[in-house]
């Protein structure tokens, strides 16, 4: 077949070419949606009685991670000073509005520190309840704890009392100078059940 007879093929085939849609794959790249917004997910499976917490700030971490809901990701928010790291997992509860304006805090139990922005099924065992003053203002600063699904240290302990009352007065020390650090006082108010956290969660669902 000459170059004459191959013209006209060639020209069809580039016009199909140029009407033809778009591959599958590359169809879902444009049109695929973001993730989720983490405040916007499931606070509680119901069946398992199970929280899914959204980790911000893992264990062993000087900065200090925090969810931005006005662009969508986590963001880092401060930096503590030398020597001076968070001791265990925090992050929060979605759907929740806590008494600061936030999404009521979590501090998380497990083995291994997790990364912003993961989710972490979790047992509640109890609320720590606290507030911070500053000048003449007085915020309450609960935090609920609960204890990581997928574990092997704290797979013991079931409630709040099975943690040694040193574990409370060493968190007191971090929480006085961590709020500290922005001028403000810390105050513990004192520490209870699984009960009282959840009627916390109640309230803070109702207020989101």
């Amino acid at each position: 077949m000459g170059d004459n007879a191959a013209a006209p093929i060639y020209l069809l085939f580039m016009s199909q070419a140029r009407n033809a849609r778009l591959p599958i794959a590359h169809q879902t790249m444009k049109t695929a949606k973001s993730l989720a917004a983490p405040t916007r997910l499931k606070p509680i499976d119901k069946q398992e009685g199970l929280l899914q917490v959204i980790i911000e700030t893992p264990a062993g971490s000087r900065n200090k991670f925090a969810y931005d809901p006005d662009q969508g990701i986590f963001t880092l928010k401060k930096v503590l000073p030398a020597g001076m790291t968070f001791p265990y997992d925090f992050g929060f509860l979605p759907r929740t509005i806590a008494g600061d304006g936030d999404p009521i805090d979590v501090l998380l139990l497990m083995d291994e520190p997790a990364f912003p922005g993961v989710a972490v099924r979790a047992r509640l065992i109890g609320v720590i309840e606290g507030e911070q003053i500053d000048g003449k203002k007085r915020i309450r600063n609960d935090r609920l704890v609960a204890v990581a699904d997928a574990n092997h240290m704290y797979e013991n302990v079931k409630k709040l009392t099975d943690l040694p009352k040193r574990w409370i007065k060493e968190l007191e020390i971090f929480f006085v100078n961590y709020h500290g650090l922005e001028g403000k006082q810390y105050r513990l108010l004192g520490c209870k059940g699984a009960d009282a956290a959840m009627r916390l969660i109640q309230q803070a669902r109702k207020a989101a």
